[in-house]
């Protein structure tokens, strides 16, 4: 799922601001941008993201200001470099270059300081506010869960409420089939020729393959177990989908089994209801 943390950190001679972006994704896929001095832990922040986050593409800036009368040197070199960039790029697009030094100067490695070790209390102070912004992340995504739960569960509901719209007509159903067949044959002037015994059995046989009891059942089941597994909160975004898709064959069915329109309106109405469930699970599998 996606979510956004921020945390700021004052230091001896800057001051850090650590933003962290997260999309959805079915694997943890981290990526970092670093100025120089925090290098050296960048193994050290992807462990941190992958172990606290475990899934989604995350990015993580690290931006820092010198603070004023702290000593520090401007890289001429990296900034040149950074305006040359730039300014290739205004120029193509014919976009105004104007405050293009002031949005450079706040680019990685502009201006360092003159501590250029990074030692490690001043680490301790970077990690936990790197521990801050994603702990505001995870807090984001949980608030986003929490909707997207109320969104799958309000799903379910409509789709079993529409389960139950059915009942009215599955009698009503029943006998419109029985009178079918006896119009049928009583157009082809058969009604006195047939063995009525052997009418009802045949008549039976096919009311009982257009029967749709055990699919009811079988969808009631996995509604009842959809929910289940999603108040369980522990991550199980590919279970549900496999068990949206034993829903949706359950829905099928019972769709090529109505014989009534009003039945077959009704089902499409709870395909509808599935395909919206199927288009939230892509954020959670």
């Amino acid at each position: 799922m996606t979510g956004f943390g921020k945390s700021e950190c004052m230091l001896p001679a800057r001051k850090l601001t650590i933003e962290i972006k997260s999309l959805n994704s079915k694997q943890i896929d981290t990526s970092t941008r670093l100025p120089a001095i925090y290098k050296e832990k960048e193994m050290e922040i992807r462990q941190l993201l992958s172990s606290q986050l475990e899934r989604g593409k995350v990015e993580c800036n690290f931006h820092y200001e010198v603070i004023e009368g702290a000593a520090a040197t401007i890289n001429t070199m990296v900034i040149k470099d950074y305006l040359r960039q730039l300014k290739e790029v205004t120029d193509e697009h014919d976009v105004d270059a104007a405050g293009l030094l002031s949005a450079v100067m706040r680019l990685p490695d502009t201006v360092t300081s003159d501590k250029a070790e990074l030692v490690e209390e001043e680490w301790e102070s970077v990690k936990k506010a790197l521990m801050d912004a994603i702990s505001e992340l995870d807090q984001f995504r949980i608030q986003e869960g929490a909707a997207l739960e109320r969104d799958l569960s309000e799903c379910i509901t409509n789709i079993r409420a529409k389960q139950l719209e059915t009942e009215p007509f599955e009698a009503e159903r029943i006998e419109k089939l029985k009178q079918r067949f006896s119009n049928n044959l009583e157009e082809l002037r058969l009604n006195e020729d047939i063995d009525k015994n052997r009418f009802e059995q045949e008549l039976l046989y096919y009311l009982e393959k257009l029967d749709i009891n055990e699919e009811k059942v079988r969808l009631r089941n996995h509604l009842d177990y959809f929910i289940e597994i999603l108040e369980k909160g522990s991550p199980n975004g590919k279970k549900l989908g496999f068990i949206s898709q034993e829903i949706g064959r359950e829905i099928n069915t019972l769709g090529s089994k109505a014989n009534h329109s009003e039945i077959q309106r009704i089902v499409v109405e709870m395909k509808d209801e599935l395909e919206r469930i199927k288009e939230q699970l892509l954020n959670v599998l």
